[in-house]
């Protein structure tokens, strides 16, 4: 794999990583009984996103998928032209 390939399966790879780790944890500010209503926003934003504990979350899980995808195509673990061809 060339370092450009690597990077393109990586981003994507974390893309979709994000969109799966995004709901945890979510609280709207009408499900928290600590938070009062902030003027001029809707009753289902957020309260406390987290999104930079999120994003590294994200980075560990997607540099684990990239190692494992990495090392079966280094070492030849599975072969996936031929899966490819059938």
């Amino acid at each position: 794999m060339t370092i450009v390939g690597g990077i393109v399966v990586f981003s994507i790879t974390w893309m979709v990583v994000l969109f799966m780790v995004l709901p945890w944890g979510v609280r709207s500010q009408l499900e928290d009984e600590n938070t009062e209503i902030e003027p001029g926003t809707v009753e289902s934003a957020p309260v406390q996103p987290r999104i930079l504990r999120k994003f590294a979350i994200t980075t560990l899980v997607t540099a684990l998928l990239f190692l494992a995808f990495w090392s079966t195509l280094e070492f030849d673990l599975i072969d996936y032209r031929a899966l490819i061809e059938n």
